[in-house]
């Protein structure tokens, strides 16, 4: 598990492949206490996506700007363990 985007708005954490199994991005909404978790395609997708957009040196607000385009999908509640 590596945090790889913290923001006052979203965290993003990246889960490697364990024991065989593919890895994943948590994407979590800190105002909406939402959150999704991608994996496969999704996952595969995002991370192409997020290198494209970093190549260019974003700011946090248009970083916030792409997480938001998932906030739609965002179904699970976010709960603090």
């Amino acid at each position: 598990m590596n945090m790889i985007y913290n923001s006052p708005t979203y965290c993003v954490v990246e889960f490697g492949a364990i024991n065989g199994h593919v890895g994943g991005f948590e994407i979590m909404d800190k105002l909406s206490r939402r959150e999704i978790y991608l994996e496969g395609t999704l996952a595969r997708q995002f991370k192409r996506e997020v290198q494209e957009l970093i190549s260019g040196e974003p700011s946090i607000e248009e970083i916030d700007a792409f997480l938001g385009k998932f906030s739609g999908m965002m179904q699970q509640p976010l709960t603090l363990h």
